[in-house]
């Protein structure tokens, strides 16, 4: 029976830990895996590609693409050992798992302050970096010839090297509940989702804020529309614009994007109708304006101090992402204030919880990203430090207390999401593949994960 021989990762790995890993694993198995450098990170951390298997057909698999959602390395160091197991998923499939281990070392580096644990909102907002929507990697705002960051540009080169059939984006939702998002329908998906988060007792979130306006396929799966020119707003909020998501359709790739939530929101996945749809999305939208406008007086108070402090405009580039975006959405989402032109869906309880939840996250980010900046500093002259800590304190205990935010761990978010990979690879690998065949068992009768030792 083949055994792995690397203990279980029962925390997030780091940039290295996952090199180091990779490393061991293909020194056991050096005729069916390989580790190759793919590129280079601005910092010039080396980007890692871990190959399984020696079919003509590819799969692709990024882990990392943004910085503060490390799961995505357990997970592919995980579906490695999955694939060297079980010869279905390779030989059975005539396929090669690519699984590039990180597409954004530099920025999961500046999280290492709360990735190791102890795992808690409030070290977790404290420490958060996530950098400006111009600098994250997966997102083409002009095009592919005019992609300006090296791990972008590695990307795009190993998709037109492999030509993948599959392609998967691999994302953590810090709270709320688990989703995927595709680039064409495979159907059954849905019913395989909820297979897997019902084993791992995972929330599904039935109406995440990140596709408010995309078609369902299904509980919990959404149809990401082609992209469309737009200003950076709608680009930051909508996933607007051109991306590695797409590039590859040229292929013939099918791309899903595989959410998996840290702290789960059961409420995510009530589907009922709400009693008071008007009054909710009132106090979301109230709410917003008025977290925004404490928040800019915050950075205003701030800002002035932070002359010649190093790396201060990679901090802060993010910050003002999320202030530029607050008033529009905050609009938005008021019924106060509808948009004639696109107007919202029709909404349930899940819908409405994800947006007190998006309206939470984005202050939650700017006050940690401010308060990393003034504690960077090494004084605080504006008096900012403990105002930034009451708010990321009351506001976690709303995720806590009012929304019922419990942590996830990380073994159950990894073994999700190598659940639902392998479910979406199988229906993509449907398509002229002979796996898998009728009689064969099914991916979802493996067991549960134990978590005794979370």
């Amino acid at each position: 029976m083949w055994r792995c021989a690397l203990p279980p990762l029962l925390r997030y790995p780091t940039v290295d830990e996952l090199a180091a890993r990779a490393a061991a694993l293909v020194a056991r198995h050096p005729r069916d895996a390989r580790l190759r450098r793919v590129g280079t990170s601005r910092a010039g951390t080396p980007l890692w590609l871990l190959s399984v298997g020696h079919g003509a057909r590819h799969a692709l698999v990024v882990a990392g693409p943004h910085a503060n959602e490390p799961v995505g390395g357990a997970t592919v160091l995980r579906l490695a050992e999955r694939a060297l197991a079980d010869p279905r998923l390779t030989e059975g499939a005539d396929a090669t798992w690519n699984l590039l281990l990180c597409l954004d070392p530099d920025g999961l580096r500046r999280n290492e302050g709360w990735l190791s644990g102890p795992y808690s909102l409030g070290r977790h907002f404290r420490h958060f970096f996530r950098p400006g929507f111009l600098e994250q990697p997966e997102w083409l705002p002009d095009g592919a010839e005019a992609a300006a960051l090296p791990e972008t540009r590695a990307l795009l080169r190993l998709q037109d090297e492999l030509k993948p059939f599959f392609q998967c984006s691999l994302h953590g939702v810090d709270v709320g509940g688990a989703f995927v998002e595709l680039t064409r329908d495979l159907p059954g998906l849905a019913q395989r989702v909820a297979h897997a988060a019902a084993r791992l007792g995972i929330p599904r979130e039935l109406g995440p804020y990140d596709a408010l306006y995309w078609p369902g396929l299904g509980p919990a799966v959404h149809l990401i529309p082609p992209p469309h020119r737009g200003d950076l707003a709608a680009a930051i909020t909508e996933a607007a614009v051109e991306s590695t998501w797409f590039h590859p359709q040229r292929h013939g790739t099918v791309t899903a994007i595989v959410e998996a939530p840290m702290w789960g929101v059961p409420a995510v996945e009530d589907g009922a109708r709400p009693d008071d749809r008007d009054a909710v999305l009132r106090a979301v939208s109230t709410t917003l304006r008025h977290d925004t406008r404490v928040l800019e007086d915050l950075l205003a108070r701030v800002r002035p101090g932070l002359a010649g402090l190093p790396d201060a405009a990679r901090l802060l580039a993010p910050v003002d992402d999320y202030l530029l975006v607050c008033p529009g959405l905050a609009d938005a989402w008021d019924p106060r204030t509808p948009d004639p032109v696109r107007p919202l869906p029709p909404l349930r309880r899940a819908h409405l919880t994800a947006l007190r939840i998006a309206g939470r996250r984005l202050a939650l980010r700017t006050a940690g990203l401010l308060h990393q900046l003034v504690t960077a500093r090494g004084d605080d002259p504006a008096g900012a430090l403990p105002e930034l800590d009451r708010l990321i304190d009351t506001w976690c205990a709303d995720y806590q207390d009012g929304c019922g935010a419990r942590w996830i761990p990380v073994a159950r978010q990894a073994e999700y999401q190598t659940r639902v990979v392998r479910a979406a690879f199988e229906l993509a690998a449907r398509d002229g593949a002979p796996y898998p065949r009728p009689g064969e068992p099914d991916w979802g009768t493996q067991a549960a994960v134990p978590m005794h030792r979370e």
